[in-house]
């Protein structure tokens, strides 16, 4: 059978499993649609985790990144994979035990403010819909190149998947589908990294084959055959970095507490029976990431270098299929400047002109084609790839439904709204967010891994300091968590907007306000953010003291606090 046949079977079939399970979870309390019912067993919980994690960027994104920008990309790997640590240890046991259902609920009565709340209502729908434009994007990408449609089509298409368990199972729906499409998308990532590492270093183990020698026998290391191409070509050596430190620093730092900032990742700690539940699936989650991201390096390396061996100084008459597949979507483009009928992919070290683009995003989506792997594992790719993107869209269209039923009409707006209107609220909201990120989809400002790291920015100068205070911190108060919250977050999205829309020219290192770029600014932003906070809250009357005893309970252990019901 030929790929397209073996793609609608592999996605066909996963997206069967996707609505049979929606279907028989469905939602039918509001505590089943915010928080699962908090029934969710920890390594269940662990795996659902995972998924809403591992989103379209780190599936289709990271690796190609990676690729490209050599060791530089590894601030992705620590920063990504650092952030779920700080998450698992600071936060997650804490907020479970606040008991609350979402993040600006906890902002809103830890703060005891309304207006406290709203600003983390803004904050959370801010930060989902820039999250949710990257994972509607790697819908599109995935169905454009495998099920041949335009990039709309998949978008709409995604879109009526992410609907229908969205609204009709809600949090209870989504969890236990991301536990199937954490399956789908670790073994469509595994399985064709351990063919090519087998092809390539004559071993099974994907990490090791990373730092062996190839299997033609020439006792070349993979990564000294990747340096010699690139330097050859005209790109930087891969394994050196070209950064700045600071740079690294502050991208790290800015994913990092981004991720703990991440509303559609705190709340799954929600949904587990009690504190040690959340711990433990904090736990299996970092295990069942770990699968992921410790092979991704391997992944980058395999692709680019099979890259340059396949496409470099080829005549284009000759050019593989994959190529020419690829071509038809747009995201690889050849522009024969010299007329001469040669493919030169060159970089920007090199005297010869390049006449090749390649969108990053494509990477790992034509790993498997490029290396000449059976036509059942380029389909299974394009599942998990569609179930990475998937299961993140999903775990943020619920954050968005839930900051606008429950935190914005149930505690501001219409306190006495029924517990049914209230949940047809939430799905009516998830709705339109469904249509919303479904055309940022469409729109994206900029590639998946790329998007990402903005909203990881955002959530970091605005969320982080917020939570991580109010845990901590029995003397701030809410006119301090609100003033950082908010020069926080508009200092970090200006910043953004200015270089990447505003002044792209300027985009670049001696432009840049100390050297750091765009992506790494939300680091920035989370000091500004800490210091105004904690300038203001000394400034103004300390917290009411049961304020002050509910920030001591909740870090007793083994002791629920006495707010705990909702």
């Amino acid at each position: 059978m030929n790929v397209q046949t073996w793609t609608y079977i592999m996605v066909g079939l996963s997206f069967t499993l996707y609505i049979g399970i929606a279907i028989w979870a469905k939602a039918k309390t509001r505590r089943d649609f915010y928080v699962a019912g908090k029934h969710v067993h920890p390594i269940l919980n662990g795996m659902a985790t995972a998924a809403d994690w591992m989103s379209a960027a780190s599936f289709i994104s990271m690796a190609g990144l990676i690729s490209f920008m050599g060791r530089d990309g590894a601030v992705y790997l620590m920063g990504w994979t650092g952030g779920y640590v700080l998450l698992a240890l600071l936060l997650a046991p804490y907020l479970r035990k606040f008991g609350k259902f979402t993040v600006p609920d906890f902002v809103g009565d830890r703060y005891y403010s309304q207006g406290a709340r709203f600003v983390a209502i803004v904050c959370a729908i801010f930060v989902s819909f820039t999250y949710v434009a990257g994972q509607m994007r790697g819908v599109g990408i995935v169905f454009s190149r495998f099920l041949n449609v335009d990039i709309t089509v998949g978008v709409l298409i995604g879109m009526g998947i992410v609907f229908f368990y969205a609204v009709l199972g809600g949090m209870k729906g989504i969890t236990y589908t991301q536990v199937a499409q954490y399956c789908v998308l670790i073994v469509a990532y595994l399985v064709p990294a351990i063919f090519i590492s087998l092809l390539m270093t004559d071993t099974l183990i994907p990490q090791i084959g990373f730092g062996g020698t190839l299997a033609d026998g020439s006792g070349v290391y993979l990564l000294d055959k990747l340096n010699g191409l690139s330097a050859e070509l005209g790109f930087n050596s891969y394994t050196d970095g070209h950064k700045t430190t600071i740079d690294v620093f502050f991208i790290t730092a800015a994913l990092m507490v981004g991720t703990a900032g991440l509303p559609h990742v705190i709340v799954r700690f929600y949904t587990v029976p009690k504190v040690a539940a959340a711990r433990s699936s904090a736990g299996w989650a970092l295990l069942f990431i770990a699968l992921l991201y410790t092979t991704a390096p391997a992944v980058a390396a395999f692709a680019r270098t099979n890259l340059l061996t396949t496409v470099s100084n080829m005549a284009y008459e000759q050019a593989p299929e994959w190529f020419k597949n690829w071509e038809e979507t747009g995201l690889i483009k050849f522009d024969d400047k010299n007329k001469d009928g040669v493919i030169q992919y060159r970089g920007p070290n090199s005297d010869i002109e390049n006449e090749l683009t390649i969108d990053r995003d494509i990477m790992v989506l034509a790993n498997p084609e490029i290396a000449n792997l059976p036509n059942w594992v380029i389909g299974l790719v394009a599942a998990g790839g569609l179930a990475a993107a998937l299961s993140t869209a999903a775990g943020l269209l619920l954050v968005i439904s839930t900051s606008i039923a429950h935190d914005l009409l149930k505690k501001e707006l219409m306190p006495n709204i029924s517990h049914e209107k209230e949940l047809l609220a939430a799905r009516i909201s998830a709705g339109f967010a469904v249509c919303i990120a479904g055309y940022f989809g469409l729109h994206p400002p900029g590639f998946v891994a790329e998007v990402v790291a903005f909203a990881f920015g955002l959530a970091a100068s605005s969320f982080f300091p917020a939570i991580i205070m109010g845990i901590f911190s029995k003397r701030m108060n809410k006119y301090g968590a609100i003033s950082g919250m908010i020069i926080g977050l508009i200092f970090t999205a200006a910043y953004i907007i200015y270089f990447k829309f505003i002044h792209p020219e300027w985009n670049t290192p001696s432009h840049w306000w100390f050297g750091i770029s765009p992506e790494g600014i939300g680091t920035m932003g989370m000091l500004i953010n800490f210091f105004v906070a904690n300038v203001v809250s000394y400034r103004t009357a300390p917290p009411p003291l049961e304020i002050q005893e509910l920030v001591e309970q909740i870090r007793i252990p083994r002791q629920e606090p006495k707010s705990q019901a909702t």
